[in-house]
Parts: structure tokens; C-alpha cells; sequence
């Protein structure tokens, strides 16, 4: 009797399945460096004086 019950319990947890919750993994995107160098201003600034030498653009 306890054997046909041991099997039927080893039956029944043999039966059941456990998953865990699903994991995904994304690729890190790099950006490349970006350096700009500059005043921050367009390059319309003259220095008096330059502007009639045609020294300025």
C-alpha cells in the first residue's frame, strides 16, 4: 500500500512544472564621442578693423 501511494505522489509532482519568470537582456547602445571645439557662437564676429582688410568672412 505504501508503495502504490509513493508512486502515485511521485507521479503527480513529476507532473507539475516549474517556470520562473522570463528574462530578456538588451544590447547597451554606445554612442561615439562627439568634441566640439568653439566659442559657441556662428563665426560672424569681426574684430574691428579686420572687416576693410577683407580678413573677415
Amino acid at each position: 500500500m505504501k508503495t502504490v501511494l509513493l508512486a502515485s505522489v511521485a507521479l503527480l509532482l513529476a507532473a507539475c512544472t516549474i517556470s520562473g519568470p522570463r528574462v530578456s537582456v538588451k544590447p547597451i547602445e554606445i554612442k561615439p564621442l562627439e568634441i566640439e571645439i568653439g566659442d559657441g557662437h556662428s563665426g560672424s564676429f569681426c574684430p574691428p578693423g579686420q572687416a576693410k582688410k577683407g580678413n573677415c568672412r
